[in-house]
């Protein structure tokens, strides 16, 4: 069975896309960035950035059925891999006892100049 999350963006019907898709146990999450409708979070913040982008991963989790404590894999898309150390530190603060793995590679860019990371999540849940 399929259930696909929405977030309600508009991206989501043009490009045809899901935040979020459940397969039975296992929850695939988006590329996500720090975007909230047309405004960016954290404009020039890497770290700021990578944590609001955590909340709306957490949101897009809750909506299908499971929590960050079920995230078994990241991966951050980052445009300056010299600031490596502030995304690091907002990762740290969400997972720092779930320690998923995670992948960080360096990007030339991002969909929108100011955009600095885009992080992606799969978690799997127990369906006992």
């Amino acid at each position: 069975m399929r259930k696909n999350i929405s977030s309600g963006s508009p991206w989501e019907e043009i490009v045809g896309y899901s935040r979020a898709v459940r397969v039975g146990n296992t929850i695939e999450v988006a590329g996500t960035t720090a975007m909230d409708g047309d405004i960016l979070i954290g404009k020039g913040d890497m770290y700021a950035q990578a944590s609001f982008i955590f909340k709306k991963i957490e949101v897009a989790l809750q909506k299908a059925g499971a929590s960050m404590n079920d995230v078994v894999r990241t991966r951050m898309f980052i445009t300056d891999i010299g600031r490596w150390q502030e995304a690091a530190k907002a990762h740290g603060e969400v997972f720092k006892n779930i320690k998923p793995a995670a992948t960080m590679v360096e990007v030339l860019r991002l969909i929108q100049d100011d955009l600095l990371i885009e992080i992606e999540a799969t978690a799997l849940v127990d369906i006992n």
